[in-house]
């Protein structure tokens, strides 16, 4: 699972109390589902809370949302990690870096748009390829943090890019398997071209989610990101001190 050992507390956990009512819930939300799927026990209190805040603390639904993400689990990462070995097309293609993190402590990773080609790979690998990086992100959370902040550069981006089934696979497989992990995503270097796919995306994307979308013109790129990420942290290619580091990489 993405963690093992966080239990909620009444202690403060990211600058706020923890709300007596989702502490109810998540244990009420456990009870059920752990009925449904006994390797619930594995899960920690964080992870239920977070499909709670993805339904509105709806039980019923979250429920029924982390169930279905449990089979999916089964089903993509059968044997709890997923191998470098499984995805060779999607890490050539070198388009997805994680390094440092922004002022609330939240780490940032960076997509280049131009360099995914969806016709070197396969829409299972590229899927695949989704769930390594969501995982080794949740991984890599500093203590005490659940979110991510991500930069998507679509600089140099074509119609030989665009790959509407990835994008959808993508989204549902961010908003629905590891959902309340996206803090911010800020999209730069946006060609007009790209609107053609957004459009055909947007619809499908909760209103959680799109809350936390930020379109940058190119003249306020710099200013935009330093506004959440101090200097030190910001990626080398933005201005910043740090270098790109490829996700597969330690």
């Amino acid at each position: 699972m993405e963690e093992s050992n966080g239990i909620i507390t009444e202690e403060e956990e990211n600058g706020t109390e923890i709300n007596e009512i989702e502490q109810s819930k998540v244990r009420l939300m456990r009870a059920f589902v752990e009925i449904e799927d006994p390797s619930v026990k594995e899960v920690d209190d964080l992870m239920i809370r977070r499909f709670l805040r993805a339904r509105e603390l709806d039980i019923e639904k979250a429920s029924n949302l982390f169930l279905k993400y449990l089979s999916w689990r089964r089903s993509i990462i059968p044997n709890g990690f997923i191998s470098p070995s499984e995805i060779p097309n999607e890490l050539a293609q070198n388009k997805l870096f994680m390094q440092g993190v922004d002022k609330q402590n939240r780490p940032i990773v960076v997509v280049f748009g131009a360099r995914h080609k969806p016709y070197k790979g396969s829409l299972e690998e590229f899927k695949r390829f989704v769930a390594y990086t969501l995982e080794r992100i949740c991984a890599r959370m500093p203590a005490g943090q659940e979110k991510f902040v991500s930069v998507a550069d679509l600089e140099g981006w074509g119609y030989t890019n665009s790959d509407i089934r990835g994008y959808l696979a993508a989204l549902s497989i961010l908003q629905d398997c590891f959902p309340e992990r996206l803090g911010k995503l800020f999209i730069v270097h946006v060609p007009y071209i790209f609107m053609t796919a957004w459009k055909v995306v947007y619809p499908f994307i909760d209103s959680k989610t799109k809350k936390k979308i930020i379109f940058v013109e190119n003249k306020k790129l710099r200013s935009t990101l330093l506004g959440d990420i101090d200097e030190t942290q910001l990626p080398d290619v933005y201005g910043g001190k740090l270098s790109l580091v490829p996700i597969q990489d330690d």
